[in-house]
């Protein structure tokens, strides 16, 4: 080494003042934003030449070592480290069905209070007894179709209860058990039930035909019979109250059997193949809104009694009775009363009596002896007939005048 610097002084003396010299330059000069130099110490956007000469000379190898420690970082996580992600992996699969089925399940209760609720509302309007009831179960059969509900005869039910829920009627109590009961649906085979249609006041049965469907048989055809109309319980058949919803008219086809009548097809008012919550009508009285029972029982206790407007009204009518004159005098016998007097107030006036009186001139004596029933006919005087003589021939009357010729003039 010493013989190297021995041996190339010169060189290294002049290599090392030309750094000392480049040295001093980057501490002086400045580098402006705008990629110019310049001296001026004061210029604040000016970076020195020394530092960038730094920043350049150092900025890759620590870009390189920064970017190698993230990558290794990257591969030690998302590859190595791979220990519990399984089992978390599990876990969140986990909650992420739990959370689904509560979901679900908090769906199905907000839809059943909806249910439940509108249901309430209609139970309260409604005029007939009701009690609310669950359905469970059905027949499985695609020929029958009855179903459970989850109230039997503990709960007060019988058979041929009617069913109903808010939309329109369902069926009736077929079998009844001790918490359970049996309903068959309006749309089976073996089902009947008494309906009108709401606008032509038609009347006929309603049944189930094989494939689940509600018809009404047995309906003379009347052109008056359109799709769209409203059909309701006739309540004849002594089950279902009169005015409840059935359906509504879907088409009119011809009864193959007999000549002259039809059968209607109809959509049922309520979701028969989706029942939830149905209502059991156990009373058919009337049942009145709490609220008008507390009204008829009010007045119930207040009958009897008269209101103090009333009794001020009776006994200023009974002083005005006094001071008013009456049909009833106290000081006359009840025979002689104004009220049982019957006879005419304005009695006829008397005619009067002729100048030159006559035969048909009517008298005072016929009139007052003449009666309610008499003859007001004159009557005339006929003088008796002269006797008839031996001779045969007829004699003059007495007050006759004798017959006279008339004689000529000369």
């Amino acid at each position: 080494m010493e013989s190297f610097i021995t041996r190339y002084r010169n060189l290294v003396v002049l290599l090392a003042l030309l750094v000392a010299q480049l040295v001093g330059l980057a501490v002086q000069v400045r580098r402006t934003t705008g990629g110019t130099s310049t001296l001026d110490d004061t210029d604040p956007r000016g970076v020195r030449l020394i530092r960038l000469w730094a920043n350049a000379l150092i900025s890759p190898p620590e870009r390189l070592i920064h970017a190698s420690k993230i990558g290794m970082a990257a591969t030690w996580s998302n590859y190595i480290d791979l220990v519990h992600v399984r089992q978390q992996n599990k876990d969140l699969e986990n909650t992420v069905d739990r959370l689904r089925l509560e979901e679900a399940a908090l769906l199905e209760d907000a839809r059943q209070g909806e249910r439940l609720r509108a249901m309430l509302g209609f139970q309260q309007r409604y005029i007939y007894s009701t009690l609310a009831a669950q359905v469970y179960g059905s027949s499985g059969s695609d020929r029958s179709h009855d179903f459970f509900i989850d109230k039997g005869w503990r709960d007060g039910l019988k058979p041929d209860m009617a069913v109903i829920t808010a939309e329109g009627i369902v069926g009736k109590v077929r079998d009844v058990f001790p918490h359970t009961a049996q309903v068959l649906a309006v749309n089976d085979t073996t089902s009947g039930a008494g309906v009108i249609l709401e606008t032509t006041r038609i009347r006929g049965v309603l049944r189930g035909d094989a494939s689940g469907q509600l018809e009404v048989v047995g309906v003379t055809a009347d052109q008056r019979i359109q799709p769209g109309e409203h059909v309701l319980t006739a309540g004849g058949d002594l089950i279902f109250p009169r005015g409840l919803p059935v359906g509504v008219v879907k088409k009119v086809v011809r009864d193959p059997d007999r000549d002259g009548l039809v059968d209607i097809i109809l959509t049922p008012a309520a979701p028969l193949d989706r029942l939830d919550e149905v209502l059991v009508i156990t009373s058919t009285e009337p049942r009145f809104p709490p609220q008008d029972e507390k009204d008829l029982a009010a007045s119930a206790t207040e009958e009897g009694t008269v209101p103090a407007a009333i009794k001020d009204q009776m006994k200023a009518s009974e002083i005005m009775a006094e001071k008013l004159p009456g049909l009833i005098d106290p000081n006359l016998p009840p025979e002689q009363q104004p009220l049982n007097d019957n006879s005419n107030p304005n009695p006829a006036a008397q005619p009067p009596q002729p100048l030159h009186p006559d035969e048909f001139s009517p008298s005072a004596n016929d009139d007052s002896n003449a009666g309610p029933g008499a003859n007001s006919t004159p009557k005339t005087k006929n003088p008796p007939a002269a006797p008839a003589s031996s001779g045969g021939g007829a004699m003059p009357a007495p007050n006759s005048k004798p017959q006279t010729t008339p004689r000529r003039n000369p």
